[in-house]
């Protein structure tokens, strides 16, 4: 899931193609049109089938014998891909779509982060709560603005699952990142968010004192800040006056958890023409 280089006319030439499928441009199961596009982004024959490799490596396109080079079903996309989820977030921070991908992500910290940060707690080392200590104080700083926030709090996130010393767990900051960045960008950007260096705290001093149920209690109530900043951006919660989905999710495992606790102890595309002589990539 490592990334490709976006820099040169490969990369402006793969992230064209990439956001024009994945906003819907470019619909599922249309055929391109090689030729067309090639005369249209200014680039080599031999450029945009380098570039429909890097597509077809992440599941988004593949090309047949007499069909063409055609997009797959979504189905088929590596969603969990970084630079999948990064398209996706590419078209702007207003639409249904979007906000749901969010959604989803958020769902998917609420699974992995409490867990990891118990691991944190048990085998973290002096260095980790260094690298821990740094991130927080440079989520203090105010003077760097929006993005220095935004690096600032995927610092800490990114320690966070290296304090697990389990490379598996450290290898989700791929998934996690493109997420959270584009998360921290919305509520850094607005004058909606809660002060995030309180509730990282919380996590880091659990983690410090090698407590695992407490670093899990503090890490749960920091996803529940983070979906209640992203809607109060939105206006989601407020507007349909239900519980955010993530936080329902967040309070279902603790209560889970509990319950568990206390048993025990008791269309670009549509038109395009085939391109027959270019079925491989």
């Amino acid at each position: 899931m490592t990334p490709y280089a976006r820099r040169g006319v490969h990369g402006q030439t793969v992230e064209t193609l990439a956001r024009r499928v994945l906003s819907g441009e470019i619909p599922e199961g249309a055929t391109l049109d090689l030729v067309a596009l090639q005369g249209e982004l200014d680039v080599s024959l031999t450029a945009l089938r380098e570039s429909l490799k890097v597509l077809a490596a992440k599941g988004i396109v593949d090309a047949r014998q007499k069909r063409g080079t055609f997009v797959r079903a979504r189905a088929d996309w590596n969603l969990l891909d970084a630079d999948v989820l990064r398209w996706q977030f590419a078209g702007g921070t207003d639409s249904g779509a979007d906000v749901a991908l969010l959604r989803n992500l958020g769902e998917v910290r609420g699974i992995i982060e409490p867990a990891a940060v118990r691991l944190a707690a048990d085998r973290r080392t002096d260095a980790d709560l260094v690298t821990l200590e740094a991130a927080i104080t440079a989520m203090g700083e105010q003077e760097g603005g929006a993005d220095h926030a935004v690096e600032a709090d995927l610092a800490f996130h990114r320690a966070l699952l290296a304090a697990t010393h389990n490379e598996l767990l450290e290898r989700m900051e791929m998934v996690i990142e493109s997420g959270l960045a584009h998360r921290d960008e919305i509520v850094h950007s607005s004058q909606h968010g809660e002060d995030p260096v309180p509730s990282h705290r919380a996590v880091l001093d659990a983690v410090r004192a090698q407590d695992p149920d407490a670093a899990e209690h503090a890490m749960r109530a920091l996803l529940d800040q983070a979906v209640r900043d992203l809607d109060r951006v939105h206006g989601t919660a407020a507007a349909s006056g239900e519980e955010p989905a993530d936080a329902q999710a967040t309070t279902a495992v603790a209560s889970a958890d509990s319950d568990s606790d206390s048993d025990s102890d008791s269309d670009a595309g549509t038109a395009a023409v085939t391109d027959e002589g270019t079925a491989g990539l």
